[in-house]
């Protein structure tokens, strides 16, 4: 696709006294402002936004998909979360998984790099409509029905939504895999033809196209999708017409998903009280006030993120560094050097352990995912740095990812409103068009987030029945844990609510965002224009010799040698420096700074002229707007 990525912005910060909403689309943001003018509330403004990208962006998200959500209670102080992510069918064995997969590609378990991205077994039950239903059940403030949240993606979806530059670029991107996809379908199931748009043209690719920028594109099947759901609630997806269409569709590829399957699935409410989201404390440099950081737990990898600065500041705090951490130059040699290697180590420990779904009976001996964010589990870590050299041990690959590339087709976005309440929420259907395939009359695509089990016996990770896979996706929110000044935030309020998407990016994203904020002084759009990193496993490496079980590369440490991609604009000194100390370093310019996320940043100032502050990343297509009335 043309390139529509700019290597500078001239986007502002943007403040409001009331709500604001943040989004990769400037019509879903609009869409869940909205529901705040309405009298909804955050939680409710998140959904009526996810509804539309939905529309806008279902190469990356549909209700065919899954969701994450942290919600800021102002009122109680808290912070609770919903895991919206399905499970794999019932009534598919890991033996048959094998044998199926062994049919179409003659290699061996050990060999097989996980499901592929199209194979039906990728598919794992949608839970984003029970997650979208549980967001406005649990955080939502009851004055606004379901149908209403609904209301402005269903109007957009029959009315037709123009489809800005970004996102059209990404449909066309997707055009051979649906084309495919289509070809190898059934009358169960329209493929991608329902996703794209005809042509005059004559071969079976060229007769199918993307809509152009500023093209107005109806969807008519999930603007009825939606009005199911509006009207009857989990069941009008997970029973009945949809349902139907749904076991269909997959039924017609040999796949095992049944109505019970879908029927039986549930979101997991995580609760302050019972079952909270994991967090550690970050201790702002110069400053009286430590921050907490919060993130779902396993299955998904917010954890990566946590321990990562669990790391930097036991570095500071043991003297390894030589230097406090509020004394690094942003985008340094040095910097990033503690950056990457403290990224591999989290990605190689927690990354391989802990992440997957806990709640699976074999996995029942794996230690608390708190455990690993403990100062005696992470001083322990650090007993091989020095001062001279922070580097951790990279003798053997972590196993825990099946391979389906460094990217990932996700939307975050995040949501605040005038009582103070914050959502912070992101919606995938993992690869670009996620299966490719799309129920008959449906207008939506299938995920394909099965993709990330792996076939190792023994894992946390490996294929089960009835199990979640590792998960990619996770909002962010951070809370001021502690804060001893008189004037500004104090103890319990809301920091922020952000994320970046983009498959093994996000924790990456997460880390480097949160510390142009706090380290470097950065405003929030600058938090989000400023170059990113991204760590990546080497997909040339022989993809079952660096296991002593079988395995292959998906995360950035399942492969010996993680390769250090640079977005364009970090400075030349900066890279020469890192080759020098062993990075294997490659720049991306252009459509490539895809891979670097897309990210979403409101913050909290505790100001009776401004309560929020907000930036967008430059590198999508949309923008943070904010409440007038």
């Amino acid at each position: 696709m043309d390139s529509k990525f700019s290597e500078t912005t001239r986007r502002s910060v943007v403040y409001s006294n009331k709500g604001i909403v943040a989004s990769s689309q400037t019509l879903a943001s609009a869409a869940g402002l909205r529901i705040l003018d309405q009298g909804g509330n955050a939680a409710m403004a998140a959904v009526a936004a996810a509804a539309v990208l939905g529309l806008l962006e279902p190469h990356m998200t549909s209700p065919g998909g899954d969701i994450f959500t942290l919600f800021y209670d102002s009122k109680s102080q808290t912070v609770k979360g919903i895991n919206g992510s399905g499970r794999s069918p019932q009534n598919l064995s890991y033996d048959q998984l094998v044998k199926d997969l062994n049919s179409i590609n003659n290699k061996n378990t050990s060999g097989i790099p996980g499901i592929p991205a199209t194979h039906v077994h990728s598919v794992t039950v949608p839970g984003a409509v029970a997650g979208w239903i549980d967001t406005v059940d649990t955080f939502g403030n009851g004055k606004l029905s379901l149908a209403q949240i609904l209301e402005p993606a269903i109007r957009l979806a029959r009315e037709g939504a123009p489809v800005p530059e970004v996102s059209a670029g990404l449909w066309k991107a997707g055009i051979k895999k649906l084309v495919a996809v289509e070809r190898a379908g059934s009358d169960n199931t329209d493929g991608g033809n329902a996703l794209l748009l005809p042509t005059d043209n004559g071969s079976q690719e060229d007769k199918f196209r993307a809509p152009e920028p500023g093209e107005s594109y109806v969807n008519e099947d999930l603007a009825k999708v939606y009005e199911k759901i509006a009207k009857e609630g989990k069941a009008g997806f997970y029973k009945g017409e949809v349902a139907d269409k749904i076991v269909e569709a997959v039924k017609a590829r040999g796949g095992y998903l049944t109505h019970e399957d879908l029927a039986a699935h549930e979101s997991t409410i995580l609760d302050s009280d019972d079952a909270p989201p994991i967090s550690t404390t970050w201790k702002v440099p110069g400053s009286a006030k430590t921050l907490r950081v919060h993130e779902i737990p396993p299955n998904g990898q917010g954890i990566v993120a946590l321990q990562t600065l669990a790391i930097l500041q036991a570095l500071e705090k043991s003297g390894k560094l030589g230097q406090s951490l509020g004394s690094y130059t942003h985008n340094s040699t040095e910097y990033l050097h503690l950056l990457i290697e403290s990224l591999k180590s989290s990605f190689r420990d927690v990354g391989s352990r802990v992440i997957s779904d806990l709640s699976a009976a074999s996995n029942k001996n794996v230690p608390a995912p708190e455990t690993f964010l403990t100062e005696e589990y992470i001083n322990a870590q650090l007993q091989n740095s020095t001062t001279s050299n922070i580097k951790f041990d990279a003798s053997k690959a972590s196993e825990n990812v099946a391979y389906l590339g460094s990217k990932s087709d996700t939307v975050y976005l995040t949501a605040t409103d005038q009582w103070g309440n914050a959502c912070s929420f992101i919606n995938s259907v993992y690869g670009l068009f996620g299966s490719g395939i799309v129920p008959r009359e449906s207008g939506f695509v299938l995920q394909n987030r099965g993709g990330n089990f792996n076939l190792i016996k023994g894992s946390v990770n490996v294929y089960e029945p009835g199990k979640r896979p590792y998960h990619t996706i996770i909002p962010a929110m951070v809370t001021v844990d502690h804060s001893e000044g008189k004037k500004g935030l104090k103890t319990g309020d809301l920091y922020m609510t952000y994320g970046v998407m983009g498959g093994f990016m996000q924790p990456q994203g997460h880390v480097q965002v949160l510390l142009n904020l706090t380290l470097f002084g950065f405003n929030e759009q600058e938090a989000l224009d400023a170059p990113r990193i991204c760590l990546m496993s080497r997909d040339d490496e022989p993809q079952s010799g660096a296991f002593p079980q079988g395995g292959t590369p998906g995360g950035p440490t399942t492969t010996k040698t993680t390769v250090v991609a640079i977005e364009k604009g970090i400075p030349e000194e900066t890279i020469e420096g890192l080759k020098a100390l062993g990075h294997e370093i490659v720049v991306l310019e252009g459509d490539q700074r895809s891979l670097f996320g897309r990210g979403q940043v409101v913050r909290y100032n505790a100001r009776k002229d401004t309560k929020y502050s907000a930036g967008s990343d430059p590198r999508g297509d949309g923008a943070a707007l904010p409440q007038v009335f």
